[in-house]
């Protein structure tokens, strides 16, 4: 899985943890909901869209990358 896949899944996985859509996501964070819904389809995200993520779940950056998504075995890029 590229990098970038296994964030957009992270910010999925997060935001049906807490029962609230994409659009609702985007809300709470800032980051525009254009900018989450293509990520699946970039080559690259930005961190600050990451912090913004985590800033609108109130969790760490820490705590988004803690996750058997971002281990060397699963990611190929």
């Amino acid at each position: 899985m590229r990098l970038v896949d296994a964030v957009y899944a992270r910010i999925i996985e997060l935001a049906k943890e807490r029962h609230i859509t994409v659009n609702a996501l985007a809300n709470l964070s800032g980051v525009p909901r254009p900018t989450i819904a293509t990520m699946a389809r970039s080559s690259t995200v930005k961190l600050s869209t990451i912090y913004g993520i985590c800033a609108g779940l109130n969790i760490t950056l820490q705590v988004f990358f803690d996750s058997p998504l971002f281990t060397p075995e699963n990611l190929t890029d």
